[in-house]
């Protein structure tokens, strides 16, 4: 069975809050026959969207794949976080990758947060953009290091804009209970994930992007050193490939499916909380917590909570997944014990074991990117740019996503899931104590 299929109907939205306001469109045609391009890119999410996009602005005939819709995966169904930095802080990056590389992938981070805004604004993307996340210290003894990223990213970035909160703090902030004090990053925020994703391909296809919708590619080729993406009912020739499906790859990829590996998430919305929007984030703030099993918030245009929280390695969605996220949630907010669940919705992600992206040029001239780890708001956008300007003969952003660590997960593709199943086991333990 392929995540691609393995929960909801081929080509349908998922019952997401963003989807359901979205009005009924009909997807672009379906590829049918062979068509030649410079460029395929497999995968209509942040990555392949913003490759697109920045290829078709520079005049390269570019087509865009996908077996759904554009942003029908993690893209347009995600928390809505656009987060700074990545899955390693300051010091961790100094300490992995030494002061100077470590700054300029700071910088890049930085970077990729500014060009999610910048198009947004050039592309009148209705994003719903409000800045401000809140971290919450789950638990005592994580205050220290929330605190400490603050002071890092001062000392090694001059990133200035993370401020300690004491447990008073850190409750007038997020309205969160028995937490232990924590962080605001005023230079981070959240949005409408799903709106961003739509407006990357309303900008992309404006700018000549082929987009070709229900069109799962079944198979990868070269014939005579051409790249050769094959369908159910055509196929596309071109000189460069961009893979770029995360956690739908469903090992289309061999290489790709080594080094990166699908978990599901799962997020609920509540019926708008009223009066209580006065009490939980009232500023409009993002909310994250440290739990390894994360959780994380943030308030809808309409005031509703939209809360995500507890994964799964296996295919399935599990049938009781919002029950599960309500408790979750009410752990963090007791007050919405008694609120009504409006919408329940999962979505597959991509982590790597190293928890920083996998980005590659692989040695027939194949670029595929993924394994944001929850950071892909931001660095998804950031990296497809990226792709693009590599291919445009612009390679420092890739040359530096290849220092990444490219370390594999053990075992082969029956094993890999089992392993990440008795780790979030394990980690979803010690969230307990």
């Amino acid at each position: 069975m392929k995540l691609l299929h393995a929960n909801g109907a081929t080509g349908a939205w998922p019952p997401s809050l963003y989807a359901q306001a979205l009005p009924t469109t009909d997807p672009a045609p379906a590829l049918a026959g062979h068509v030649e391009a410079e460029v395929c890119i497999v995968g209509a999410g942040y990555t392949g969207l913003a490759a697109a996009l920045a290829l078709s602005d520079a005049g390269i005939e570019t087509v865009l794949l996908d077996a759904h819709r554009a942003g029908w995966g993690a893209s347009g169904r995600n928390g809505g976080q656009l987060g700074s930095g990545w899955n390693a802080g300051p010091d961790a990056l100094v300490e992995r990758f030494g002061r100077d590389v470590a700054a300029r992938l700071w910088s890049f981070s930085e970077s990729a947060k500014a060009h999610v805004l910048a198009l947004a604004e050039q592309h009148a993307i209705p994003i719903d953009y409000h800045p401000g996340i809140v971290t919450s210290a789950y638990r005592a003894r994580h205050v220290k290091g929330l605190h400490r990223y603050a002071i890092a990213a001062a000392e090694h970035f001059g990133y200035e804009r993370i401020e300690a909160l004491d447990t008073a703090a850190l409750a007038e902030l997020s309205g969160a209970q028995g937490h232990h004090g924590g962080s605001i990053d005023r230079g981070a925020g959240h949005l409408d994930p799903l709106q961003l994703a739509l407006g990357l391909c309303r900008a992309a296809t404006a700018a000549g992007t082929q987009l070709f919708e229900l069109s799962e590619v079944l198979r990868l080729e070269r014939r005579g050193g051409r790249h050769v993406a094959i369908t159910r009912h055509g196929s596309v020739g071109a000189a460069r490939l961009i893979v770029a499906c995360n956690g739908y790859h469903d090992d289309l990829l061999g290489e790709f499916g080594r080094h990166v590996l699908p978990i599901n998430n799962f997020i609920v919305a509540t019926e708008p909380l009223g009066a209580l929007a006065e009490r939980i984030l009232p500023g409009n703030h993002a909310f994250v917590d440290t739990r390894f099993v994360v959780g994380y918030a943030r308030r809808s245009a309409d005031d509703r909570l939209v809360y995500g929280g507890g994964e799964n390695t296996g295919y399935r969605f599990p049938d009781s997944f919002a029950h599960e996220v309500r408790r979750a949630m009410t752990r963090n907010f007791p007050q919405l014990a008694d609120a009504r669940i409006d919408a329940a919705w999962g979505g597959t992600l991509a982590i790597t074991p190293s928890r920083l992206p996998w980005v590659r040029e692989l040695d027939h001239g194949t670029l595929c990117a993924g394994g944001y780890s929850g950071h892909g708001v931001a660095l998804a956008v950031r990296t497809g740019r990226a792709l693009a300007d590599a291919h445009l003969g612009h390679r420092d952003d890739l040359d530096l996503l290849e220092m990444l660590p490219a370390r594999p997960f053990p075992g082969g593709a029956w094993l890999r899931p089992a392993l990440m199943k008795a780790a979030f086991t394990g980690a979803a333990l010690l969230d307990r104590f």
